[in-house]
This record gives C-alpha cells, structure tokens and sequence, in this order.
C-alpha cells in the first residue's frame, strides 16, 4: 500500500505576528514589540484626559510609531535602564481622527467637565491660538511621543513638577514655577532624548519628536487596534 506525505504550507501575510494581527503600514510598529519592558499609560483610549471620555481612533491602549521612532526611543530606555530609570508613554501615533475629535470638542464651550484637572487657568477656546492642541499634530506624523520617566524598581513617577496634559505654564520647559530638583529631572530627561534624535517641545516637557522623522509631510489616520 503506497502512503503519500502532503505538505502544506500556509503563507502568512507580512503584517501578522503570532497572537495577533498586525493591523499597521509598512514602517510602522507596536512600541512593546520593540522595547517589551517599556511601561503604557494611554490617556486617549480611556477617560483621564483633559475631554474625559475615550478618543476616537483609539480603540486598544497600544502604542506605535514608526520604526525609526520606536527603535531610537529604545536606546533612551536602555541608557535609562542603566542608570535605574524607566520611560512611560502617555501617547505616541495619533490618528489624524482624534485630532478631529479634539478640534469638535473645542467648539462646544458647554462641555468643561475636565477643566479643573487639565486646563484650570486657561479658556477653552484659547487653547488652539496658545499651542496646546493643533489641527494638525506632530503626533499623526507617527515619530512624536509623550513620556515621563519612572523609577525602575518600584514603577513610581518621578516628579517632573506638572502633570501630563496639563495646560499651563508649568508645563513649560523654561517655567519658573517648579523647584530646582525638578527642573534637574525634566532636564536630564531631555538630554537623554536629544542624545538620540528627538527634539523637545517648549510648552510641553513630555512631548518629544524625532528630529529626522521619516514622514515629515504625512498624517496618517489609521486606527490603533
């Protein structure tokens, strides 16, 4: 009796990853694929940001961002590592959608819910003209991130002297509103992130950019899932 040995093989698509579907363009990746031990705090897929509910396109709280982004920012955290610190990301990729989203929220002058918390000094409609929301973000782009750092050992932020997304002047990199200690601490941050390629934002000292950010000119808007 002749016995006949059937090979199959199954091609996968190049955007599946075992366990899960890859549902990103070419150049683009999940953070925690790139740097597994990194710590994720999505603001914007859940309800603690300065609009308090989830934003759109944010349908899973992952990070991405573009393959050169997602691979500097891993030589931050082993540098960091060595030295007994961790980063965290508050946002990375953001679609072009949520960014809609923040510009129909400004309109409404009715819904101020989270103002206390994000926004206390500063008049809604204010917001745009002062930089602290864009039509267009750098964010869309796929190379900016917002981070703090953390101690390795016990996961505690450190305390940068302002809290993330908050609108105000002591979020400012040159605000004279925090103590030295902390100005020490937002500063060391930032010469590690400018030590491999990223650029800070003035009003902002958790906002970075790759300076040599691969699609400076495009905003993507495909849906973190």
């Amino acid at each position: 009796m002749k016995r006949y040995l059937f090979l199959i093989i199954f091609t996968l698509p190049l955007n599946f990853c075992f366990g899960q579907e890859k549902h990103l363009p070419s150049g683009f990746e999940y953070v925690k694929e790139i740097i597994p031990d990194i710590v994720l705090e999505m603001r914007y897929s859940g309800t603690h940001n300065f609009i308090g509910k989830p934003i759109d396109g944010y349908q899973q709280p992952k990070a991405i961002l573009t393959t050169t982004a997602a691979e500097a920012l891993k030589k931050v955290q082993i540098e960091l590592e060595n030295q007994g610190y961790c980063l965290k990301i508050f946002d990375a990729y953001r679609p072009q959608r949520a960014v809609n989203h923040f510009i129909v929220w400004a309109r409404n002058p009715e819904d101020t819910i989270m103002k206390a918390p994000f926004y206390p000094g500063i008049k809604k409609k204010d917001l745009f003209s002062l930089g602290y929301i864009s039509t267009r973000s750098g964010h869309s782009r796929g190379s900016t991130v917002d981070l703090t750092l953390i101690d390795a050992n016990t996961g505690e932020e450190l305390n940068m002297g302002g809290t993330y997304d908050f609108f105000g002047e002591i979020s400012h990199h040159d605000t004279s509103l925090i103590t030295s200690e902390q100005k020490e601490k937002r500063g060391f941050l930032k010469r590690v992130m400018s030590k491999y390629g990223f650029r800070a934002y003035p009003q902002e000292w958790w906002h970075y950019t790759l300076r040599m950010e691969p699609y400076p000119d495009t905003y993507f808007d495909f849906v973190i899932k």
